[in-house]
């Protein structure tokens, strides 16, 4: 048996699993056409997709959290009107959504062989990746992850605060879901009181004048058991702590989309001078003084003082104001 049909059985069988009920093996075994050690060993690894199994004589399987399923239509339903600017597909497994995304798209084309507004969704992420190269770790439903390819007229020069500009977007749909207590770090940072909630992991190609496409790669918490947040090398919240009454995944992914698609059509146009005073009003440091550790080591520190016209931290020192295309911040202590 290959590894392959192990893994299809293995996402069957979660999909039954997914009501958080009780299902006997017989039961399982039936439904797919196969025995019953078949479903044991389908499920024997499922640790490894974040998934607590819990497995009783007599009663069968069982999810310890039922799992809310990502489902297209439902998420086309929710887009209403908007549905007809994405293409979007759900996939039960991937490496990277971005990295998907960036195969498919062919974006070293012109046009490319994907059209603006694809959207790749995972349910699981097997090596999602963030900023500089660190891990963003997911669990089964414990997230919402999923990557949008938009493609824009102007070259890859006029893209600066592009980050910036999507990290308004997702506190705009935060804000109509009523998520309480929510800001940005710079640059690409969604934080609540408790840690960091998401981040946008933006990757481009294109020509300097144009065409140019990026694939936006976004991540967002809705909850952390203690399996996942035990991985994580940082603060880390979740949107289930902020929320008072917690979106399903399907509808917060309608709602960033929507916002995204108003977002990203508005910087075509007039850039991230747009964004930037509304960008401030969500900056948790804004006015703060902070240290800016910068990729050669050493570390500017000053007074937070928002953001320039294409995104970049502008920084009140000693000498003046600086502004910085890049870096770390930490707040001073």
């Amino acid at each position: 048996m290959t590894k392959d049909i192990v893994q299809a059985r293995t996402w069957q069988l979660l999909n039954f699993l997914a009501d958080g009920e009780f299902h006997s093996g017989e039961v399982l075994a039936d439904r797919l056409g196969v025995s019953r050690a078949s479903v044991f060993n389908a499920l024997a690894g499922v640790a490894e997709y974040g998934v607590v199994l819990q497995r009783i004589r007599g009663r069968g399987y069982r999810l310890a959290r039922p799992w809310q399923r990502l489902e297209r239509d439902e998420v086309l339903r929710r887009l209403g009107r908007d549905a007809g600017q994405f293409d979007v597909e759900i996939t039960p497994q991937a490496t990277s959504s971005n990295s998907l995304l960036l195969q498919r798209a062919g974006l070293g084309a012109a046009n490319g062989c994907a059209r603006s507004g694809s959207v790749l969704a995972v349910e699981l992420q097997t090596a999602g990746r963030g900023r500089m190269g660190r891990v963003w770790h997911s669990g089964l439903g414990n997230t919402l992850t999923f990557s949008l390819l938009w493609r824009f007229d102007c070259g890859l020069n006029a893209l600066s605060g592009l980050s910036l500009a999507t990290g308004v977007a997702i506190m705009r749909a935060l804000n109509r879901l009523d998520a309480q207590g929510v800001q940005l770090k710079w640059p690409n940072d969604i934080l609540t009181g408790q840690g960091k909630l998401g981040g946008v992991l933006i990757e481009a190609q294109g020509d300097m004048l144009g065409p140019s496409a990026v694939v936006i790669g976004v991540g967002l918490n809705c909850f952390l058991p203690e399996h996942l947040a035990g991985r994580i090398d940082q603060p880390a919240g979740a949107l289930d702590e902020v929320c008072r009454d917690m979106p399903t995944r399907n509808q917060l992914l309608a709602a960033v989309l929507q916002e995204l698609a108003g977002a990203l059509r508005q910087f075509a146009q007039d850039g991230f001078a747009a964004f930037g005073d509304e960008w401030e009003r969500y900056h948790i440091h804004q006015n703060q003084p902070i240290h800016l550790r910068l990729a050669d080591g050493s570390v500017v520190s000053g007074v937070a003082r928002g953001v320039s016209d294409n995104g970049e931290l502008r920084l009140e020192t000693a000498q003046g104001i600086r502004q910085f295309n890049s870096g770390e911040v930490e707040r001073l202590r």
